[in-house]
C-alpha cells in the first residue's frame, strides 16, 4: 500500500478522464489518471481506418481548448486522437499508462486502487468495454469479428457475402464501406430515422442543440422523450436490410424474415458493462452503476462518460465536460 494518499484517482485516460483531469487540475488537486492504454488517444487510433466523427470540430471540444480545424470540418479518428494528445500535454495532466486497474475497494474512509490509496475515485473507462456478441455466433463456421476489430474492407475477401448485424451508426457506416466491394446485408431490429449531416450549410448538430437534444436531463419529460429517439447521422448509401438476427448455423444466419447464406459476419452489436474491478455494491442487476449524474451512494466513488449518465451528451466528446465539471464540484464539496 502506498504511503502517500492521493486526493483523486481517475480510472481511464480517454476524453472523459482528461476532461475530469482538467477540472481537478484547476482546483490544484493531487490526482492521477490511470490508463490501460499505452498512449493517449489509443482507443481512437484503434478504430476502423475510414472513421470520421459525424460531429464537426465546433462540437468536439473538451473544456478549455478548442478542437482545431475549419468550421464544419469532420475530423478523422486520428485527428481526434491527436487532439487528446495535445490536450493532455497542454494541461500537463498526470497520466500513468499501461495500468489496467484490477481492483477498487473501499477501506475505511479511503479507496485502495490496486496498490494506490485515494480519497476519491472517478471511473471514466467509458461505454466501450466488453463487446456484446450473441451466443448463437458460436454455431457459425465462417470468419466473424466485432466492430471493435474491424479496420477496413481488406480484412474480408472481395465479393464475399457479408452480414453486418446491428444498424446503429457504427454498423451502418461499416456496411456502407463494405458494400463498395462486397455483397452486404444489414440485420436490424429497428429502422432508425436518418438525418443529413448538414442542412442549408448548417450542421444538423446545431439544430439538435437548439432543442436541447444533447443537454436535456434524462429525468425530465423532454429528456425521456429524447431518449427514445435514436438517430443515424448522414449515412445514405443503400444497403439491403433484413430483420433481427435470431439464430445461426454453419454458414447461415436466420433473421426474423428468413435465412441467408453468408461468408463472413461483422457484429456491430454494441457493448456490455464490464465493471468487475469495482468491488462495491453500486450496481444494478444488469451490471450498470446506480448513480445520479455520476454520483453513487458510496461517498467518494463516481462514474463519468457513460451513455445517458445525465444527458444524451454524457458520452460524447463535446458534452462530457459538463458532467466532469459537475463531478469536480461534488468532489470539492465532499473534501
Amino acid at each position: 500500500m502506498a504511503e502517500t494518499m492521493l486526493d483523486t484517482i481517475i480510472v481511464g485516460g480517454g476524453q472523459a478522464g482528461l476532461a475530469m483531469g482538467h477540472y481537478l487540475a484547476k482546483q490544484g488537486r493531487n490526482f492521477r489518471i490511470l490508463d490501460a492504454s499505452p498512449e493517449t488517444g489509443y482507443v481512437w487510433r484503434s478504430r476502423w481506418d475510414s472513421l470520421r466523427l459525424f460531429t464537426p470540430v465546433q462540437y468536439n471540444a473538451l473544456p478549455g481548448m478548442p478542437f482545431p480545424g475549419e468550421h464544419n470540418y469532420l475530423p478523422t479518428k486520428d485527428e481526434a486522437a491527436d487532439y487528446l494528445v495535445d490536450y493532455a500535454k497542454a494541461f500537463q495532466l498526470p497520466i500513468t499508462f499501461n495500468h489496467r486497474v484490477s481492483s477498487i475497494r473501499k477501506v475505511k474512509d479511503a479507496f485502495e486502487v490496486d496498490d494506490l490509496v485515494t480519497r476519491n475515485v472517478v471511473v471514466a473507462t467509458g461505454p466501450f468495454r466488453k463487446p456484446r456478441i450473441p451466443s448463437f455466433a458460436a454455431r457459425l463456421n465462417v470468419p466473424q469479428m466485432h466492430s471493435v476489430e474491424y479496420r477496413n474492407a481488406s480484412q474480408i475477401p472481395d465479393g464475399s457475402r457479408v452480414m453486418v448485424v446491428g444498424a446503429a451508426n457504427s454498423g451502418v457506416q461499416i456496411a456502407a464501406e463494405l458494400a463498395t466491394s462486397h455483397t452486404v446485408s444489414l440485420a436490424t431490429s429497428r429502422h432508425l430515422p436518418v438525418l443529413p449531416k448538414f442542412v442549408a450549410g448548417v450542421s444538423i448538430f446545431w439544430y439538435l442543440s437548439q432543442i436541447g437534444f444533447f443537454s436535456t436531463a434524462e429525468d425530465t419529460r423532454h429528456g425521456r422523450f429524447f431518449k427514445k429517439r435514436e438517430l443515424l447521422i448522414g449515412e445514405s448509401r443503400a444497403v439491403p436490410q433484413t430483420g433481427r438476427a435470431i439464430a445461426a448455423s454453419a454458414n447461415t444466419i436466420t433473421t426474423t424474415d428468413g435465412t441467408k447464406e453468408i461468408d463472413a459476419v461483422v457484429w456491430a452489436t454494441g457493448f456490455q458493462p464490464d465493471f468487475g474491478f469495482v468491488k462495491a455494491p453500486v450496481f444494478n442487476e444488469a451490471g450498470r452503476p446506480v448513480q445520479k449524474r455520476g454520483v453513487t451512494d458510496m461517498p467518494g466513488l463516481y462514474f463519468l462518460g457513460l451513455p445517458w449518465m445525465h444527458t444524451r451528451g454524457s458520452a460524447l466528446m463535446g458534452w462530457v465536460g459538463n458532467d466532469a465539471e459537475y463531478l469536480s464540484q461534488q468532489i470539492l464539496k465532499g473534501n
